[in-house]
């Protein structure tokens, strides 16, 4: 491994440095999000996880630039995201970011494999990439068999594992995933959770999700537990 190449591996892909996150003011001001300082690794599994209102959302919606923080800085790689223009923060998305939503967004007229190519031109993947890419992609999450369903034809799980292979099939360099596994049983679950370690393992992505669900932090790299607004605890290391 050259120099180079040790030392962009050795960068933070994020980092959290001293996050506050204000809603409202005067004596309706909720504070969500208080004094987080945060250090992901690129190529990594990381976990938030907490109760409902924890602020886990919230940090992953700083993260990808939908919103900017009351105090503090937000980094990817070496750029400041928190200084973006709304034009930029977008431009950072499409080409830097996959995201899974908990409302899976689906277009509802699209079938399985439209939604994913809707995606791919999205991002700016090139056209003659998209069949390679939305067939591999609905492969990973066990939707083949489905690949010319709409959403209303789908089960709540199966509209979720769209969602996540929307959100891989541009090959981003960063996924965030808000409750990824919330609707899924626990046998799709761990098969969902494995295709990401999959991912970051053979350094193709980083990924940062949130999770209620205790029973997949096992074959995590990382999880931050949050507690009213804070990080509880240091980065915990799984092995």
């Amino acid at each position: 491994m050259s120099l180079k190449e040790s030392s962009e591996y050795m960068e933070p892909i994020i980092s959290v440095k001293d996050v506050e996150r204000v809603f409202g003011k005067g004596d309706r001001k909720v504070q969500v999000l208080s004094g987080i300082d945060m250090t992901i690794p690129p190529h990594s599994l990381t976990a938030l996880k907490g109760r409902s209102g924890s602020g886990k959302t919230t940090l992953l919606n700083l993260i990808a630039g939908l919103d900017k923080p009351t105090k503090g800085e937000i980094y990817f790689r070496n750029s400041l995201i928190n200084d973006y223009t709304e034009k930029q923060s977008s431009e950072f998305r499409r080409t830097n970011i996959g995201i899974i939503f908990q409302s899976f967004g689906l277009v509802p007229l699209m079938t399985v494999e439209e939604n994913i190519e809707f995606g791919l031109r999205i991002s700016g993947v090139s056209k003659e990439d998209w069949k390679d890419r939305i067939r591999d992609s609905i492969e990973l999450v066990g939707l083949t068999k489905r690949a010319k369903h709409r959403p209303y034809e789908l089960s709540g799980g199966e509209q979720q594992r769209v969602a996540i292979a929307r959100a891989i099939a541009p090959k981003p360099s960063l996924i965030l995933a808000d409750e990824p596994t919330a609707e899924l049983d626990s046998k799709m679950a761990f098969h969902i959770i494995n295709a990401f370690k999959e991912l970051t393992s053979n350094k193709k992505t980083t990924i940062i999700m949130t999770t209620h669900d205790p029973g997949i932090l096992e074959i995590l790299d990382h999880v931050y537990t949050l507690e009213d607004g804070q990080i509880e605890n240091e980065t915990q290391e799984i092995f």
